[in-house]
Parts: structure tokens; sequence; C-alpha cells
């Protein structure tokens, strides 16, 4: 999937307390029941930070080097992604100026560590010159276009797919999107909340429904799930001390 993302940590911006679900009427009673579909899912987000807490996701010096992670994360690890960054910000062309000033191939080199990365840089340009055109190159303009318009205007550029475009919104915009990505849409799968095959746009619709629109909650509840997609809900799943086997239907158990 030329969009897959490997997602890190940023501080988001309750880390300094605990983020909840509050007094949304969405909110269900924490612990296992018999709840079905995506109406459960604010269980599973109690249950999720409770067992893991924070995760305090996503690192980054400021907003365009968020945007870059975001693009740079496509199919390949976070440390990969680092190497880059680092490139990068030593080369002193973190910034989308300096993007659009350096030659493609001075790029690319400098982004190699993240795989593909003669698409990604052109990417990265793209992003830069999309700014400079439609937003007079401030982040502060584009992410005043209201989230629905941006996120067609970012899925209209050139290596940007649907994971890249809400992780640019939920992440760099703080706009209250949800990333269905790969570990989201496994769990949803295996927990029986959607119908098997379900699409990007199925889970995120279901996720941002009975969750808050609340960026933070949004930012904590991926976070969370990354984890256990990582830990526990892998290709081959290792659900022992995994906070959501509790929430397995009966077929699916361990």
């Amino acid at each position: 999937m030329a969009d897959s993302l490997s997602f890190p940590g940023w501080a988001n911006p309750q880390a300094a307390g605990v983020v909840r679900l509050g007094a949304s009427p969405r909110r269900l009673p924490a612990g296992p029941g018999r709840v079905a579909g995506p109406d459960a899912l604010p269980r599973y987000f109690e249950a999720l930070l409770s067992a893991y807490g924070p995760q305090h996701w996503w690192p980054g010096r400021s907003r365009f080097e968020v945007i870059a992670g975001a693009i740079l994360t496509q199919n390949t690890s976070w440390k990969n992604v680092e190497q880059a960054i680092r490139n990068l910000r030593r080369a002193r062309r973190l910034s989308p100026k300096a993007v659009l000033r350096t030659p493609l191939p001075r790029l690319a080199r400098l982004v190699r560590p993240s795989g593909t990365f003669r698409q990604k840089a052109r990417t990265l340009k793209a992003f830069a010159a999309f700014l400079a055109r439609d937003y007079q190159g401030s982040l502060t303009r584009m992410f005043r276009t209201p989230t629905a318009s941006l996120r067609e205007r970012l899925l209209a550029l050139r290596g940007v797919g649907p994971e890249t475009a809400d992780a640019i919104l939920l992440y760099a915009g703080r706009r209250p999107v949800f990333v269905a990505d790969a570990y989201a849409r496994r769990v949803v799968e295996r927990h029986a909340l959607l119908p098997a095959g379900a699409g990007y746009d199925e889970v995120r619709a279901a996720f941002e429904s009975a969750l808050p629109s609340d960026h933070a909650v949004l930012n904590e509840f991926h976070a969370l799930i990354v984890h256990v997609g990582k830990n526990f809900c892998r290709p081959a799943p290792n659900c022992a001390g995994c906070a959501l086997a509790c929430f397995l239907p009966p077929g699916a158990r361990p």
C-alpha cells in the first residue's frame, strides 16, 4: 500500500494530563460488554488508555517537520525517517522554502534513508510548491482552510494518500480526524466491529462518529491503536496481555 505509515509519537496538546472522553453522550461504561459494532469504540479507548497511558505523539520541532515526517514514513520504519529528518536538519533544509530551493537530486540524497527516496523528495517538493502557490508559504493560512476542503487539496498532491493527508490534518493541523491505518483496520476486522474488508473511509468514519470530535482524543486513540498493532495485534496475533483481548468475539478469542 503506497500510503502505509509507520507512526512514532508526538506530545499531544493534553500530554500534561490524561485525555479522557469527558461527558460526551457517546461515552460508554468502561469494561467489556455486549455492545457491538463501532459503538463499542469508546470502551476500547478507555481500556487502552487505562492499560498503556498517554503515548505522547508525534515527535517534531515544527509543524513542517511533522508534515515531512508524515510523508517520509510511508512504507518504512520510523528509525529510517529519523535519519532522513536529521539529514534535512543538518543541511538546513527542514522548511518549505528550503525544500523548494533544494535541487531534487540533493533533496533525494538527504531523504535516502527513508526509502523510495526519489518519490518522497518529489512529494516534499510538491507540498512545498502547493503551500507557496496557494497559501503564500504559510502553514497558518493553510490550516485555516476547512478540513474537508483541505483534505481534498492534500489528496490531489503527488504522493499523498488518505493516511498521509489525515496524519497531516490530525498531527500538524490538530483537526479532529482519525488516521485509519493498517493497525486500526486490523483491530476493527478481528474484533468484528465492521464487516470484513471494510475500506479506509469506512473505518475512518466509524471512529470519528463513535468518538467526540476532539483532535486530542483521536490523536491519543490512534497512538494507542498503533501500540496494540505493533505489540499484540500483529499479522500473527499475540493476544496474551493485550488490553483488548477481553473484547474479542467468542469465536476469535485466543
